[in-house]
């Protein structure tokens, strides 16, 4: 979450006289995160969320995100709920952005997680791949590894004003994963985004999965990979480590809702290498690209540095869990 549009508060008055939500109490701007613009909205209905859509999302996408929501909560999954305005569409517009509003969810981010709150998001992430297993709608992860190349090319030039390697190491696993990247193993819906900063806890169970605007269709074990990447290491980026207890007990929460197969455990130690490059090469463009103004905690680069390192060392799978 982040704020790149500032809004007036008549703005938003005039906004949420479109919704069947009473009369707008309170509102802050969030902060947190790097994509789009995020208000926390109090009404005389309750506390809701306001996302206007900036930078990397596509307004064809929009239906696919608030469909997915929608799907996901009406099966009691912890996501957010999605908000119909009085014109019957989930989908408005305020200062020539697209919006929309969702339910708020209880609880709190955790910087860092603990084996048992890794157990639960693994239980949570198999919920989720089980739960959009029969969903009609797709769309493709606009950021996999056919991106990645070009994102790479964008930014090549300005690399060494971040680091002095990064430009031999992304070329180094850019080819190493280009030839190996797998073909046939099971694959659908995956929030592709599961952060710390997405996951909410209450009395140390997941109480909210938010921000499921990198959700997609693509393999479930890059989900996995990704949630090893984001979930698992730890320390500051210099003496960054991973924590195997960590990765076994959300392997251990996934297997206990879907099995993992064969063929996905011999890819992960690729797909770990793929989930590094996404974020490297996201965090590298988006450092050399802010928005002048904008209220954003950018995230650090060199964090996927030291974790392509540690990929680079892993034999097989058994190195990870």
């Amino acid at each position: 979450m982040a704020v790149y549009t500032k809004l007036s508060e008549s703005e938003l008055k005039d906004f949420f006289f479109k919704y069947n939500l009473g009369k707008l109490l309170n509102y802050n701007e969030i902060k947190e995160g790097i994509e789009n613009t995020n208000y926390f909205i109090q009404t005389e209905k309750g506390k809701f969320i306001l996302t206007l859509y900036e930078k990397r999302v596509e307004e064809k996408d929009l239906p696919f995100f608030i469909g997915l929501m929608k799907n996901l909560h009406d099966k009691k999954f912890p996501s957010p709920e999605p908000i119909i305005n009085k014109n019957g569409n989930y989908i408005s517009e305020i200062s020539k952005k697209k919006a929309a509003v969702v339910s708020f969810l209880e609880g709190e981010s955790k910087k860092t997680l603990n084996s048992n709150d890794c157990y639960e998001v693994g239980i949570n992430t198999a919920k989720l791949h089980l739960l959009t297993k029969n969903l009609t709608g797709k769309r493709e992860n606009k950021l996999s590894i056919n991106s990645w190349r070009q994102i790479y090319n964008n930014v090549k030039k300005d690399c060494s004003k971040i680091h002095p390697k990064l430009t031999s190491v992304i070329e180094k696993n850019l080819n190493i994963i280009e030839k190996n990247w797998p073909k046939n193993i099971p694959a659908g819906i995956i929030h592709a985004d599961l952060f710390t900063d997405n996951i909410f806890f209450k009395e140390n169970k997941v109480s909210g999965i938010i921000d499921f605007y990198f959700s997609c269709y693509d393999f479930y074990a890059f989900e996995i990979a990704i949630c090893l990447n984001a979930l698992c290491f730890e320390g500051e980026s210099a003496n960054l480590s991973f924590n195997v207890t960590k990765a076994k007990r959300f392997i251990e929460g996934y297997s206990a809702v879907k099995k993992i197969t064969e063929d996905e455990k011999k890819s992960l130690k690729i797909l770990c290498q793929g989930a590094a490059i996404r974020f490297l090469l996201t965090r590298v463009f988006d450092y050399l690209n802010l928005t002048k103004g904008a209220l954003v905690k950018i995230k650090d680069p060199l964090e996927y540095l030291k974790r392509l390192e540690f990929h680079d060392k892993v034999k097989n799978y058994g190195d990870y869990f």
